[in-house]
């Protein structure tokens, strides 16, 4: 019997704002969600995601303390070295945080991070 990774949940200070960010880098995300305590999609890979909100966590995890450093972060993987550019411009233009801009990796990647507004680190990268 294995125990495969299923869902990573997402701890979210505003769903709304959340939501936007990850529909900007193209999730597919139904609207009229954006107040609710927990939102959960699946991707076209067939991967969950989840957004949290702190008031849920609060009452599911009475101790829960709002993290600080970044521990996980979440990649996205793009077709292009271009479309991790465009992305990237998309996401920035928008107002949302740059980390690093566009480079070329020495492990062969197009690769970028941005901060979604709860200030997790987001990867985009792209085969070289």
């Amino acid at each position: 019997m294995a125990v495969l990774p299923d869902m990573v949940g997402i701890v979210a200070q505003d769903i709304g704002d959340s939501l936007a960010f990850y529909r900007l880098l193209g999730l597919e995300i139904p609207t009229g969600n954006e107040n609710e305590p927990y939102v959960e999609i699946t991707t076209s890979n067939g991967y969950r995601l989840s957004w949290n909100s702190v008031t849920m966590m609060q009452a599911l995890f009475p101790d829960w303390e709002e993290p600080a450093g970044h521990r996980i972060e979440l990649a996205f993987k793009c077709d292009t070295p271009a479309e991790v550019d465009s992305t990237y411009q998309r996401l920035t233009q928008a107002g949302y945080e740059s980390y690093k801009e566009p480079w070329d990796a020495f492990w062969g990647q197009r690769y970028a991070i941005v901060f979604d507004p709860d200030e997790n680190a987001i990867s985009l990268f792209a085969p070289l």
